[in-house]
C-alpha cells in the first residue's frame, strides 16, 4: 500500500487530523494507495510556508524563476516513463495516451510558461510632459484546484503561469488521481525550487478545497472542473472579491456539413468522442449531420467506434480505458439508460465491460452511440463526460448553429467543410470559446483557452494566463 503525504514547505507532511482516504486504480477497482484527507488545519499550514517564501520568490528575477522551471521540466524528462505509468495508473487512461498527450503537455506547460515570462512586455503612454507605464506585480498566494481527467496536464496549466509571475501556489489535485502531483513535487525539490513556493494538499472539495477557496489569504482562484462546483466556489469566492478563473464544463458539438472530408471527419469525430474514455471537457458529444449525409456518415462512423479496443490500459492496442471510480461509471451508466426512457436508440454499445484478467473488476463501458434524441431532453443538455454521443440531423446552416448553440455550455465546437465561406460564418454565429474547423484538439498554448456561458469565467493560456496572476499597476509621472 502506497502512502501519499502532503507537500508543505519544502517537505512531507501528514495530514494535521490523521485522516486519510483511500485511491483505487479504475482498471482493476482495487485500493492500492491512500492519501490525506487535508483539512483547514492544512491549508494553514501551506498558507504559512507560502508567506515566508513569497518575498524571496517574487523578488527573484524573472530569468532566475525561468531557470527554475526550465530545470523542473528537465527533470520530468528523466521521470517521463514512470510519470505515464503513473498517471494511466491513476486515472485509468491507455498508457500510449498518457506518453503522447499526458506527460509530453505537462512538460510543454513548464517550458512554455517559463520562457513566456521572459517576453511579457509592460505599456507606456507618452504625452507632453507626462509618462504613464504598466507593472504587472504578482497576487501572492494563489489557490489552483486541479480535475481528475488530465491530472498532471491540467496540474501544471495552473501552476506554471502562477509560479512564473512569482506569486507562491497552494494546489490540490484531485483525491482520485493524486500521484502524479506527489511525484511532481519530487522532481521540484530536484531541480531546486525554494520551499513554500509551491504546497499540495491531497483531500476532497468539501474539506481542502473549501478551506482554499475561504481562506483570506489565498488571493485568486484558478479552478477546473465541473460547473456546479465552479458554482459553489464562485458563491464563496466572489464575496471576498477574489480573482476568478473557472473553467467548467462542456456540451460540445461536432458539425458535419456534407461538403466535408468524409473520411478526416468521421476519424476525427471517432477520436473527439471518445479520446480518454470521452472524459475530457473538450470531447464532442454531440455530432450534428447534415441530413443528405446522415446514412453515410452514420454507417462509417459507427464502423469504426466498433473497432475501438477496450481494455487494460496498459495493453498494447487497447484505445478505451477504465473510467475514473465506481461512482462515476455508474453515473454514466445512469445517462445511458436515461437516454433509452427518453426514446434514444442505442445504435452500439451502451453496456459495462468485463474484461478477463486482471481487469475484471474494472469500470469499463462500451463506447456508445445513441440517435432519436430531440435536442432538449438531458441526455442532450447535461455532460455526461463519458464514452456516450449523440447524433442528430440538421438540414440548414441555421439549424446547425441554432442546435449547436441550443445548451447552458459554450466550451468548444469543430465544424467539418471545405466551405471557406462557411467555415468562418459557422465559427463566428457559434457561441463557444473554441472553435476548431477540419480538426480537434490542437492548441497553441499562445492563444486564450476557455468558454462562454456555463462554461466558465476568464481565460487560461499565453499572456491572459500571466494577466490573471498579476496585479496591473498605472504609474503616472510628470516631469
Amino acid at each position: 500500500m502506497k502512502e501519499l503525504q502532503n507537500y508543505i514547505a519544502g517537505a512531507w507532511q501528514s495530514p494535521v487530523k490523521n485522516q486519510w482516504l483511500d485511491n483505487s486504480e479504475p482498471a482493476t477497482g482495487k485500493v492500492y494507495s491512500r492519501l490525506p484527507d487535508s483539512t483547514a488545519e492544512d491549508v494553514q499550514m501551506a498558507v504559512d510556508a507560502a508567506k515566508k517564501a513569497f518575498p524571496i520568490w517574487s523578488a527573484m528575477s524573472v530569468e532566475e524563476r525561468s531557470r527554475i522551471m526550465l530545470a523542473i521540466a528537465q527533470e520530468m524528462k528523466l521521470s517521463f516513463e514512470s510519470l505515464a505509468e503513473a498517471e494511466s495508473k491513476d486515472q485509468g487512461k491507455p498508457i500510449h495516451l498518457s506518453k503522447v498527450m499526458d506527460i509530453p503537455r505537462a512538460i510543454q506547460n513548464i517550458e512554455f510558461f517559463a520562457t513566456e515570462i521572459l517576453h511579457m512586455a509592460s505599456e507606456s503612454h507618452g504625452t507632453k510632459g507626462v509618462l504613464n507605464y504598466t507593472v504587472h506585480s504578482p497576487i501572492g498566494i494563489v489557490g489552483c484546484i486541479s480535475p481528475w481527467n488530465l491530472p498532471l496536464y491540467l496540474f501544471t496549466w495552473k501552476i506554471a503561469p502562477a509560479l512564473a509571475t512569482g506569486n507562491c501556489v497552494i494546489a490540490k489535485p484531485s483525491e482520485l488521481t493524486p500521484l502524479t502531483a506527489t511525484m511532481f513535487a519530487e522532481l521540484c525539490m530536484k531541480a531546486g525550487l525554494p520551499p513554500g513556493v509551491l504546497n499540495i494538499l491531497h483531500g476532497n472539495g468539501k474539506n481542502v478545497g473549501t478551506a482554499i477557496v475561504e481562506h483570506p489569504d489565498i488571493r485568486a482562484i484558478s479552478f477546473t472542473g465541473g460547473t456546479v462546483t465552479g458554482e459553489q466556489i464562485a458563491s464563496k469566492a466572489a464575496p471576498m472579491f477574489k480573482k476568478l478563473s473557472l473553467e467548467l464544463g462542456g456540451k460540445n458539438p461536432s458539425i458535419i456539413f456534407a461538403d466535408c472530408d468524409m473520411q478526416e471527419a468521421v476519424q476525427q469525430a471517432v477520436r473527439s468522442a471518445f479520446t480518454n474514455q470521452g472524459e475530457i471537457c473538450l470531447c464532442g458529444s454531440r455530432i450534428l449531420i447534415e441530413d443528405s449525409v446522415y446514412e453515410v456518415f452514420c454507417d462509417a462512423f459507427i464502423q469504426k467506434v466498433k473497432q475501438l479496443n477496450i481494455g487494460d490500459p496498459f495493453e498494447n492496442g487497447t484505445n478505451v480505458g477504465a473510467l475514473v471510480s465506481k461512482s462515476h461509471w455508474e453515473k454514466v451508466l445512469s445517462y445511458i439508460q436515461l437516454a433509452k426512457e427518453e426514446g434514444g436508440t442505442i445504435l452500439c454499445g451502451g453496456s459495462p465491460v468485463h474484461p478477463q484478467g486482471r481487469c475484471q473488476d474494472g469500470w469499463f463501458i462500451e463506447p456508445t452511440v445513441i440517435e432519436g434524441l430531440g435536442n432538449d431532453c438531458r441526455t442532450n443538455q447535461e455532460e455526461i463526460f463519458g464514452p456516450v454521443v449523440t447524433l442528430q440531423r440538421f438540414s440548414s446552416e441555421e439549424e446547425a448553429i441554432a442546435l449547436a448553440n441550443g445548451t447552458k455550455y459554450g466550451l468548444a465546437a469543430n465544424v467539418w467543410t471545405q466551405h471557406l465561406a462557411k467555415a468562418h460564418r459557422i465559427a463566428h454565429a457559434l457561441d463557444f470559446g473554441i472553435v476548431w474547423i477540419n480538426c480537434w484538439l490542437i492548441r497553441d498554448l499562445r492563444t486564450p483557452f476557455g468558454g462562454m456561458k456555463d462554461s466558465g469565467v476568464g481565460r487560461e493560456g499565453g499572456f491572459e494566463a500571466l494577466r490573471f496572476f498579476t496585479e496591473t499597476k498605472n504609474v503616472c509621472v510628470k516631469f
